[in-house]
């Protein structure tokens, strides 16, 4: 008699269930056709030497300092092994997935396949449920995957919260599309103001007459977009752009969701308008997906909703530094998409600054999908690799989410969150007023002939802020110890680290040719378009930390350690952020609407400017000065 067959073992795989994915926002089971990606992660074979090694490499007075490890050898010492990563992938194909990418690490794989055969692979129920306004598909029980597979494995993603990922930019003016309900005319009297406010070049070329506010009935208007020349002179470097330094001989790599058909042909139309260097085969690379490889296109918000952030980031970092060779790498999605294009780089040590304008919706992810990005952050740091993340622009969140949470992956102590500020720039090029970037919108009408605001000051529409805050997962690394004020940190992580611009009523200006259909990418005519945002702050910081490796011959790599030692002993390096002693408010007329409006700057929901660091902008705003001094810092 034949004994039945016994199941193969099998075991779980904890932290891979999110945590919104609960009975309350169940919505049913997942359409079993349903295209779903997943990702492996397989743990390092010395994670506690990976971890002191990149320790080491950024740590002033450590012998190591600034002397990272070739990819290979990293690879060699800590990536998972050939064998483990061939058993892994060997399983999911013999389940009918496709793997989509292994990177040359080993510390993942990504696949994809349909919810019901996704199901199968993992032992568990794909679900979809309510969450952020959206529906997404995460398992509704914990995965388990065969013993000897689990065993090589430290966790998996298949929730689709990983295309939560968004490019962290603002268009000036896009909060003003839809008002806020409170703000509806409450009277059929009351109509649009004639206040039709212009924009300026330069911070107070022009005014407009607005109701009192904060002692004030006349005030500056919104900023019609700074252009490069102004950025360089406000952050310092355009006397050495004027003698031929301009970042040469350093790569600023950028990564971003799909790829802008047009990239080149903008960035040089742009920088031809402003008398700027084009860029050419030796200072532009693009290692960009084909079309026909872009996935979840819908969830990610098209290639459209990225072209302007690949834009923005081109643009901006060329303009800092006009000499530096600029690498983009794009993902084919906006989840493992993303993951693949830092491996590229990593894998290859193809730049030493990687600019990265892009978050999660706070840290609303599962702990392990956290753990496979924080290796890859790992590897970066001990290869002596500096990765730049925008800090978001939704402020605490709270408005997403249940809790004030900061974004990862700003939020990690491995990298560098770059936090945003509202600047003014006068005619002469300098600063005229820099505060923590958080606008909230007030609409002005007129009702009978008088003007007034309908909500009290300083209104309820909130027009985007800086990420930040204390994190929900990263303990307070020893770097923040001391300066970081333990009423902010309560033993966490805090981001950001620095702050450069991003508020899009003070923004940029850049020139696009959109795309008009994501289905063929055809774009239409050339236009200039003012943006903001965290996604502008990062590619100026990294612009500027070009600058600074062609100037003091160094790598700085992972800043952070050095970025707080040198506030311990020279806080006055950084431009100290603190919020004005009354508010400044500027006054918007609406391009799409014709609508009127005060905008108060400052107001970044629960984060606070205050004396030495806080939450909106970090050790304070960035400049050559101060970042040649952690260059030089030994």
């Amino acid at each position: 008699m034949v004994a039945p067959a016994q199941a193969a073992a099998s075991d779980p795989v904890p932290n891979s269930v999110p945590a919104w994915a609960s009975a309350p926002n169940d919505a049913g089971a997942a359409p079993a056709d349903t295209s779903v990606e997943g990702e492996v992660y397989l743990p390092l074979r010395n994670e506690a030497g990976a971890t002191a090694l990149a320790t080491a490499v950024s740590t002033p007075g450590s012998p190591q300092y600034r002397r990272g490890i070739a990819p290979n050898v990293w690879i060699d010492r800590f990536a998972p092994t050939r064998q483990d990563v061939s058993q892994v992938v060997s399983y999911l194909q013999s389940k009918g997935l496709t793997i989509t990418a292994v990177p040359a690490s080993r510390q993942y794989v990504v696949f994809r396949g349909p919810a019901s055969v996704v199901a199968t692979t993992i032992n568990a129920p794909l679900h979809t449920y309510r969450h952020n306004g959206k529906k997404l598909i995460a398992p509704a029980s914990t995965p388990t995957l065969p013993a000897d597979i689990a065993s090589k494995v430290s966790g998996l993603s298949v929730d689709q919260a990983r295309l939560e990922t968004r490019p962290d930019l603002i268009q000036q003016g896009s909060s003003t599309n839809a008002s806020a309900p409170s703000q509806s005319l409450s009277s059929g009297a009351a109509t649009s103001s004639g206040i039709n406010a212009q924009c300026s070049t330069y911070d107070g070329q022009h005014t407009a007459t607005v109701p009192a506010a904060y002692g004030q009935t006349v005030v500056h208007t919104f900023n019609c977009g700074y252009i490069p020349s102004q950025l360089r002179s406000a952050y310092g470097v355009d006397t050495l752009a004027a003698h031929g330094v301009q970042g040469q001989g350093q790569t600023v790599a950028i990564i971003d969701a799909y790829a802008s058909p047009t990239i080149l042909q903008d960035a040089n139309t742009y920088a031809a308008s402003h008398g700027d260097p084009q860029l050419t085969n030796a200072t532009f690379q693009q290692i960009a997906p084909a079309p026909s490889s872009f996935t979840d296109e819908a969830a990610c918000q098209y290639p459209s909703g990225w072209q302007g952030e690949e834009t923005l980031d081109v643009e901006s970092a060329h303009a800092i530094a006009p000499g530096a060779r600029i690498l983009y790498v794009g993902g084919t999605n906006c989840g493992g998409g993303l993951d693949v294009a830092m491996s590229k780089i990593l894998d290859n040590k193809l730049a030493t600054i990687v600019s990265n304008s892009y978050g999660d919706v706070g840290e609303d992810l599962p702990i392990s999908s956290i753990q496979g990005e924080v290796n890859l952050q790992l590897q970066a740091a001990g290869e002596g690799i500096g990765l730049y993340f925008s800090s978001g622009d939704s402020g605490d969140e709270s408005l997403n989410l249940a809790t004030p949470q900061p974004d990862f992956p700003a939020s990690s102590p491995w990298v560098t969150a770059v936090g945003g500020t509202s600047m003014g720039i006068g005619a002469d090029g300098h600063k005229t007023f820099e505060t923590g970037w958080g606008d909230v919108l007030d609409r002005i009408v007129s009702t009978n002939g008088v003007e007034s605001y309908t909500a009290p000051l300083p209104g309820n529409l909130f027009g985007g802020g800086a990420g930040g805050g204390a994190s929900t997962y990263f303990a307070e690394p020893s770097y923040q110890y001391g300066v970081v004020p333990s009423s902010l940190s309560k033993g966490k992580r805090v981001s950001p680290d620095l702050a450069a611009l991003a508020d899009p009523y003070t923004g940029f200006s850049i020139g696009i040719r959109p795309i008009v259909d994501d289905a063929t990418l055809a774009s239409g005519g050339y236009v200039t378009e003012t943006y903001g945002g965290t996604s502008l702050a990062s590619p100026i910081t990294a612009a500027l930390m070009a600058i600074v490796q062609q100037t003091t011959s160094t790598q700085i790599g992972f800043a952070n350690p050095t970025l707080y030692a040198v506030d311990r002993v020279a806080p006055y390096a950084f431009n100290d952020v603190t919020a004005p002693a009354s508010p400044i408010a500027l006054a918007y007329t609406s391009a799409y609407s014709g609508h009127d409006y005060l905008v108060t700057l400052n107001q970044d929901e629960s984060l606070k400017n205050a004396p030495g660091y806080d939450d909106i902008t970090g050790l304070g705003s960035v400049s050559f000065a101060a970042l040649t001094s952690v260059g030089r810092h030994r």
